[in-house]
């Protein structure tokens, strides 16, 4: 029994190296000298074309194009061909792939909410997502002072990274006596009693869907924390909506 099984792997062991012999003779006498006498050709320059004209202009000359990546360019528009690998001029086999890079243009960002902040809340929401704070102009107002009430753009007007958006500022009517509370994250009903103990009230309530907060949690507020309001004035709230309908009072 062992000499059957010493037997067996012997003749798998030979196995193996025939193979491996095998495969040496067929690359070094087939594989090789096709790949060495197989033509070659010229990348062409196809930077600053659009994709779907370099990629016909490549696939018509041998090439198999394929694009691995878009990129955000101010330089080129979408859809341009802004790098490729081969670079242009290299002498590679026909058949090679040659792989792009497209632009997907400039970088476009969504305007934010700025009515209700104070200017220095402004620049900086609009610094962090790459936009500027423009020109800011002063109206009167029941507002309170120094509170913007306007603003060039909506919320979710996309621009391109670097653009400034204009804001109309309160100048205000003498200001007012009371610091408006910070009610962002808290529940609707929080927000009601904290600005009944600052002898304020709940104004327009506008209900936004979320997937993540609790129906019924401040998102923003207008005006936002930190502005001064007289007794009785009102605060705008953006609140989650909640899944269950609303029921209708008798």
């Amino acid at each position: 029994m062992k000499k059957i099984f010493k037997s067996l792997i012997l003749r798998r062991i030979i196995y193996f190296f025939a193979a491996m012999i095998l495969l040496v003779i067929l690359f070094n006498n087939l594989i090789i000298p096709w790949y060495v006498s197989s033509p070659e050709t010229t990348v062409p320059n196809i930077i600053g074309m659009q994709d779907t004209e370099a990629i016909e202009l490549l696939t018509k000359a041998g090439f198999r194009p394929t694009v691995i990546d878009t990129i955000y360019s101010e330089a080129f528009t979408a859809g341009t061909v802004i790098l490729q690998k081969p670079q242009a001029g290299k002498v590679v086999k026909i058949g090679r792939t040659i792989y792009l890079f497209v632009s997907s243009g400039e970088q476009v960002v969504s305007v934010p909410q700025l009515i209700g902040k104070t200017v220095l809340d402004a620049k900086f929401a609009l610094e962090r997502i790459g936009l500027k704070l423009g020109r800011v102009e002063q109206l009167p107002s029941n507002k309170p002072e120094e509170m913007i009430i306007n603003q060039q753009y909506a919320e979710g007007t996309p621009l391109r990274k670097g653009e400034s958006v204009k804001v109309t500022v309160s100048a205000g009517r003498g200001g007012g006596t009371i610091t408006v509370p910070d009610l962002i994250g808290l529940s609707l009903t929080q927000a009601e009693s904290i600005l009944e103990e600052s002898s304020l009230t709940i104004g327009k309530v506008n209900y936004q869907k979320s997937a993540t907060l609790l129906p019924n949690t401040v998102l923003d507020q207008y005006p936002s924390s930190g502005n001064k309001l007289n007794p009785g004035g009102s605060v705008d709230l953006f609140v989650t909506k909640s899944n269950e309908p609303i029921q209708k009072e008798e």
